[in-house]
């Protein structure tokens, strides 16, 4: 704890701010989530109807700044970080959600508001093409004098083209402000914006918790896939991956039985099927059909997949297996090392 910390402690203060000093931490510690928002430039309307959108979700507090730090210190866990955040017009935010939940709920409840003279625009100020739905009038020459292709065409004044009227960072002059709120454009845009919160034991600060959702889901999806295929490819059998090991060895295992003319029960329908095949080849390549028995005159040769159609049978399982076991993770490399190993080991017993 700061010294300076220690010294507030120890002033003589009211009653009333040491109770409000007990409700605060109270609210600190009440909560899995708290954090520090900016509340500067909300008008007071639209801040109470923040309030009541959060109902339920998260609960807004304010106070006085240096009743906040003073209650931050007493929690003492770790939230007294959140106190070199708190200046300016500032809240306390209270959540039992996770601080990426909270910071998309704030992010998602801003709404856009008029801006004002001497205010700075938060971005580029674009009056937009079209009908304003102003009759001719002097206010032609105000939307002109801010710098809109303005102009009047059938009986109302029309924005002829995108007019760039401001850059962002700059400051918005009184004929502009009254453009803008004659036209009913809301240029920036008020929200609760999230300074800091503490949970966990952890400080997050925005930039942290500004994640794409989305992409996050996306990458864990592939890092999923990437592992399931490195267990398949290591035949390091899991629960996800044990059906698809079992498959693929007795894919290789028929391929073998099958290149080995193994007399098996379950291999001899593609045993026949692929020595009929290589009968009839043989039978088409003689001329001379007297050389031939006469159920085998005028046989024509099978298509050269059919040939080879009894020892594609085993790796095509294989394949099947594979996939549908893959549907949702989709590792590709499986399926491909799965191939090249059946044939492999049909070199070796070449």
């Amino acid at each position: 704890m700061s010294s300076s910390a220690g010294e507030r402690k120890t002033e003589t203060i009211p009653e009333w701010k040491r109770e409000e000093v007990a409700e605060l931490t109270e609210f600190v510690g009440s909560y899995d989530a708290v954090g520090v928002v900016d509340l500067t430039g909300i008008p007071s309307r639209q801040l109470q109807d923040m309030r009541r959108d959060l109902h339920g979700q998260a609960e807004l507090r304010m106070s006085r700044n240096t009743l906040i730090e003073r209650a931050l210190d007493e929690v003492n866990e770790g939230a007294e970080g959140l106190g070199r955040f708190v200046s300016g017009h500032v809240g306390l935010i209270g959540t039992d959600d996770n601080p990426f939940g909270l910071f998309k709920q704030l992010e998602a409840s801003k709404t856009s508001a008029p801006i004002g003279a001497g205010e700075i625009a938060p971005n580029d100020v674009v009056i937009p093409e079209g009908d304003t739905g102003v009759d001719p009038g002097p206010f032609v020459g105000e939307l002109q004098q801010v710098g809109a292709d303005a102009r009047i065409d059938g009986g109302s004044i029309k924005v002829m083209s995108d007019s760039h009227v401001l850059d962002g960072g700059e400051a918005v002059s009184n004929d502009l402000a009254n453009v803008l709120g004659e036209l009913g454009i809301e240029p920036k845009e008020v929200g609760l914006d999230l300074r800091a919160v503490f949970a966990d034991g952890v400080l997050f600060e925005p930039e942290e918790l500004a994640i794409d959702v989305d992409e996050y889901r996306a990458d864990v999806e592939s890092a999923a896939a990437a592992a399931r295929n490195l267990s398949v490819n290591a035949a390091y059998p899991t629960a996800r991956t044990a059906g698809t090991l079992l498959g693929t060895a007795a894919g290789d295992a028929k391929a073998v039985g099958l290149f080995a003319a193994i007399e098996d029960e379950e291999l001899l329908p593609d045993l026949v099927s692929r020595a009929d095949a290589q009968l009839r080849s043989l039978a088409a390549a003689i001329d001379d059909d007297e050389a031939l028995p006469e159920e085998l005159r005028g046989v024509e040769a099978p298509a050269a997949e059919s040939a080879a159609e009894a020892d594609a049978d085993a790796e095509e399982e294989t394949d099947e297996s594979s996939d549908d076991e893959n549907t949702e993770a989709e590792p590709d490399d499986a399926d491909d090392d799965d191939g090249d190993g059946a044939e492999g080991l049909g070199e070796m017993f070449g």
